[in-house]
């Protein structure tokens, strides 16, 4: 059973997980007004963008070697705060030379908290016991969502400035509120791993988990940026219908993280990553073939279904993979979070270049029945060999 301890790292992770997804949203969904205000190309928004994902991979490397020393809970009191600084220092740049810090301070932020926070769910799930892991990003999604819902009902409002400065102050909030009540260095570590000596992490054990999280990153990279060019351009899509895609992923995302849990206690997280892997290939072979809007609506609802319980099993998986608790090995696999987003951005734009939109998604088909592969590297792992 649960302590009351237990239960109150358990809501303060909720909390680190909701102010993430708030602060994440808050900036990515203002994009295109920080276009407009310094008035850039598309190759050149493109090119700022980047600069999330590359340092947000450098932050979350740090992130392995402090929280190894630290603990997690001291590195997300710290990264935490600074995400949301970031995000108001991006709204308020008058200029692109003052953007670019900003930007560069959110991608390293939010590396060490994707990191940091996921280490504690892990730590969380470890003290219970069971899988606890996908409500902690089924919660991320919600408050993503509520970020995105509130620039739709303010945005034409209020100045873009305080669009994105009013969720950051309760974004602070919950994260002053909650960083006191996180696991500490020593709850991170298993009971019987102690006193565990810390060594060098071996990379052969997470192989499979870093590459299944890179190549749902590929498919989330594909969906996330190329939804609505493919609805408009291939399939003919009005105004209303286009934006459609990409809630239909979003919505079956969120609605399997729900029951994600239950899911993988009943039948393993091999299991269930090997099912979501082949959802997700069924997912991106409708999106490539569908001869009609509402098909493909369901197709990429599909491949929400699919893909979004492949994250939280990969940073399972990594916890059960390092008893002694250090995080290095979940900060690794979240590092291919960003490499797949990067590489899935690029591959599908260039294969569309060569043929269309429907050829770009196959890259994330392939990959995707890969994942049905790789799921064996998910099966519970009392200790590893280097």
């Amino acid at each position: 059973m649960p302590s009351t301890r237990d239960r109150q790292a358990r809501h303060a992770t909720f909390v680190v997980f909701a102010v993430q997804g708030l602060s994440f949203a808050t900036l990515l969904t203002q994009v295109a007004h920080l276009q407009d205000k310094h008035q850039l190309s598309t190759g050149a928004l493109t090119a700022l963008l980047l600069i999330v994902p590359l340092f947000a991979g450098v932050g979350s490397v740090a992130a392995g070697s402090i929280a190894a020393r630290l603990g997690s809970k001291t590195l997300l009191r710290l990264a935490q705060p600074t995400v949301a600084v970031a995000v108001v220092l991006a709204g308020l740049a008058p200029n692109v030379l003052l953007l670019v810090p900003a930007l560069l301070l959110f991608g390293l932020g939010v590396g060490a908290v994707d990191a940091g926070m996921n280490m504690q769910g892990v730590a969380v799930e470890r003290r219970y016991g069971r899988a606890v892991l996908n409500g902690f990003h089924c919660l991320w999604s919600v408050f993503s969502l509520a970020g995105a819902l509130w620039v739709a009902a303010v945005g034409d409002g209020l100045p873009l400035e305080a669009v994105m400065a009013i969720p950051m102050a309760v974004a602070v909030a919950g994260s002053l509120y909650a960083g006191p009540q996180l696991c500490t260095t020593a709850e991170e570590k298993a009971e019987t791993q102690a006193g565990a000596a810390v060594g060098r992490f071996p990379w052969r054990p997470i192989i499979p988990l870093c590459l299944a999280m890179g190549f749902l990153y590929v498919g989330d990279a594909a969906v996330s940026n190329f939804s609505t060019v493919f609805m408009q351009d291939v399939l003919a899509a009005d105004a209303r219908v286009i934006p459609l895609a990409y809630a239909a992923y979003q919505a079956t995302t969120l609605l399997v993280r729900l029951g994600g849990d239950v899911a993988v206690r009943r039948y393993g997280p091999a299991t269930v990553v090997r099912l979501g892997g082949a959802i997700a290939t069924l997912g991106f072979l409708g999106i490539v073939a569908a001869p009609s809007q509402p098909l493909a609506i369901v197709a990429f609802g599909l491949t929400g279904v699919g893909l979004a319980v492949v994250a939280p099993q990969s940073f399972s998986a990594a916890g059960r993979l390092d008893p002694a608790g250090t995080g290095v090995a979940i900060a690794r696999v979240n590092l291919f979070n960003y490499v797949g987003f990067i590489v899935g951005s690029g591959l599908v734009g260039a294969l569309a270049d060569v043929g269309d939109m429907r050829l770009g998604f196959v890259a994330p088909l392939v990959l995707a029945a890969a994942i049905v592969v790789l799921a064996r590297g998910f099966e519970p792992a009392l200790k590893t060999r280097a």
